[in-house]
């Protein structure tokens, strides 16, 4: 049949509105769903993300532990060195005494008037580097003079070494002040993640969750009683990073298990990292483990950048994390899962 041209020029706009639309309603598509929000993660992301960051937590508290330490030690060996520099610095000044009545005896029989000058400056360095003017004083005090050098040289040479460690000092808190940013980031996102998650959701998903106020009731005959005795008596201490006690200072883990063996006695590595590689290992077998574990051993985990103090019956008590208190734990969930090796001290 034929169609009058007057249809076909209907059909024709008729065919090409629903195409513009067709064509508009397809990018209104791509528009809408590309400026739509990204999902939501799901509660397993959630948790994964959250392990990931509490792992990260542990290992730079423990960096965080490590550098503190240096500091202290560098701290004690500035001490050292300050006292160093007091008895150089008090040899230095008796012996340019001695050799400065030398230089105005010699100056008064007609010599060089130099060396007064030099000896008066009192700048050990400067006395060093113009040597040769003491050295051309009377050949009778050549022995005195040499003395007086050598003591010179031993306090510029610890005053150096004061410099060097003091710059060291700087280094380290720069380090620390470091640390405790990305530590400050790292907590402010696992609480932005446990937000997202309910109670119910938030069990096992890493250290913590334990008793407090706990109080320990057995022997006190042994040097690992003594030490699990002490780890009791922190339960309810808070958590802190880098933290050795007493309770008030609060523990960080490393720094708990660490006090608690120096309170029986025993002295061990700072850090976790250093007391799972610096103490004797336990055999840990197939099976339930905790039956080769004993009172006091040290149990690490994820990757032992956090570690706890075996208490017996299956439990241990741990300093768990930022926020948290020190608590007595089942050797179970996160713990038994991550659980990667034991020492004893």
């Amino acid at each position: 049949m034929h169609t009058p041209p007057s249809v076909r020029r209907i059909i024709r706009q008729r065919a090409a509105a629903v195409t513009v639309a067709v064509f508009a309603a397809g990018l209104l598509l791509g528009v809408t769903g590309s400026a739509g929000a990204a999902p939501a993660p799901t509660v397993s992301q959630v948790q994964a993300r959250l392990k990931s960051l509490q792992v990260r937590a542990d290992q730079l508290d423990q960096q965080y532990a490590q550098v503190k330490q240096q500091l202290q030690a560098t701290d004690q060996e500035l001490g050292l060195v300050d006292r160093e520099i007091a008895a150089d610095s008090s040899r230095f000044a008796a012996m340019r005494a001695q050799i400065s009545r030398i230089a105005v005896a010699d100056y008064e029989d007609g010599g060089l008037n130099s060396s007064i000058a030099l000896l008066t400056s009192g700048n050990p360095q400067q006395i060093l580097d113009q040597s040769s003017i003491l050295l051309e004083l009377s050949n009778s005090s050549n022995a005195q003079i040499e003395q007086f050098l050598a003591a010179t040289r031993q306090l510029t040479s610890t005053q150096l070494l004061a410099q060097r460690t003091k710059a060291g000092i700087v280094e380290l808190k720069n380090s620390l002040a470091k640390r405790r940013a990305q530590m400050n980031k790292l907590v402010n996102n696992e609480q932005t993640l446990l937000n997202q998650l309910s109670p119910a959701q938030q069990v096992g998903l890493g250290p913590g969750g334990g008793q407090t106020g706990i109080k320990y009731k057995g022997p006190l005959t042994t040097q690992a009683e003594k030490a699990v005795a002490y780890a009791y008596a922190q339960l309810g201490c808070p958590y802190v990073w880098g933290g050795t006690g007493p309770c008030a200072a609060g523990f960080d883990c490393s720094g708990l298990t660490m006090e608690a063996w120096a309170h029986a006695g025993v002295s061990i590595p700072r850090t976790s990292y250093a007391q799972e590689a610096g103490l004797p290992q336990v055999d840990l077998a197939s099976g339930n483990v905790t039956k080769y574990l004993q009172l006091g051993d040290i149990l690490g985990f994820a990757g032992n950048s956090h570690v706890g103090i075996y208490v017996g019956g299956g439990k241990l008590i741990d300093a768990p994390h930022t926020g948290a208190y020190v608590e007595l734990i089942p050797l179970s969930g996160w713990y038994l899962q991550n659980l990667d090796e034991a020492v004893r001290p």
